[in-house]
């Protein structure tokens, strides 16, 4: 099935006018932002909303701005914005590595940081990424804006912290210490350039080589973008030798409700993460 279920289309012209259709139509519509995320899925008949709220024409969400030691993100910015950021691509090498690697270069025109981090599809990018860089999600309802932890963001397969009547306007990252590096890395689905594993690193560095704080995010093997606690444990502390980053990798996926479909079994997935976590942690540290 290529066609999507029959729908009514709203183009929101400010996020208060978006609100109110969110709240007047409830569980039946769902946000359009850039559409890389959703679009597919309505065609497959996977998500089948009755009303579409369209995010397109409201001014003001496109940005990436240094502001109150943080870097501040408008909901509608684009891949390809956040990929030739300059000010990003000072502080976090993360962005123009990992966006590279989402899709093709009409999606990356199209698809938005606010729409993939909503849409928390398991194996795209942009979850782990902004996971991995511990943002804070800057959301608006009818009561008014407040901030989800990103710790606290995802809850499961298309699932988020949201509220039916609320979207996201802003996603913040903390400036990085200094001596930090990251990186994503991932085995994709030649097709579909999705994720069948990911890993997104960051790590820090004393001045005598020791690690002083790690996140590391697996992507794809589960049912949601999930932090390898595990992993992190076994960085900190520890100067980053090639036999520290592999016996911190092997905790890779720990703990995870893995997932299997025809492009991987549990136990490839199991075994990938921890390939894919080595390479990131490798890779971030090549960025300090």
């Amino acid at each position: 099935m290529s066609i999507p279920a029959a729908f009514d289309y709203h183009p929101a012209k400010s996020v208060d006018e978006a609100i109110a259709l969110l709240q007047q139509y409830g569980d039946e519509a769902k946000v359009l932002a850039g559409g890389h995320s959703l679009l597919p899925t309505m065609k497959l008949r996977l998500a089948q909303p009755t009303h579409l709220v369209d995010l397109g024409r409201i001014s003001g969400l496109s940005y990436i701005k240094e502001e109150g030691g943080a870097i501040a993100v408008g909901a509608l910015t684009t891949y390809n914005t956040l990929e030739h950021s300059e000010l990003l691509r000072r502080h976090y090498a993360i962005f123009a590595e990992g966006i590279a690697q989402i899709g093709d270069q009409q999606v990356r025109n199209r698809g938005t940081i606010g729409g993939s981090v909503a849409h928390s599809d398991p194996a795209g990018d942009m979850p782990g990424i902004v996971l991995a860089l511990k943002a804070d999600i800057l959301v608006q309802g009818p009561g008014g804006v407040r901030t989800i932890k990103i710790d606290d963001f995802f809850t499961g397969m298309f699932e988020t912290a949201l509220h039916p009547d609320e979207i996201i306007t802003e996603i913040r990252f903390p400036m990085p210490a200094a001596r930090t590096g990251s990186a994503y890395t991932k085995l994709a689905n030649k097709a579909s350039h999705y994720a069948i594993v990911g890993c997104a690193a960051v790590i820090a560095l004393g001045n005598d080589g020791v690690c002083t704080a790690a996140s590391v995010v697996t992507t794809g093997a589960s049912i949601k973008a999930t932090r390898d606690s595990g992993v992190e444990s076994a960085l900190v502390g520890k100067k980053l030798d090639e036999a520290a980053i592999a016996s911190a990798a092997e905790h890779a996926a720990e703990g995870l409700e893995l997932v299997e479909d025809i492009h991987g079994s549990k136990a490839y997935r199991a075994e990938m993460a921890k390939v894919l976590t080595r390479r990131a942690i490798l890779k971030a540290l090549e960025h300090i």
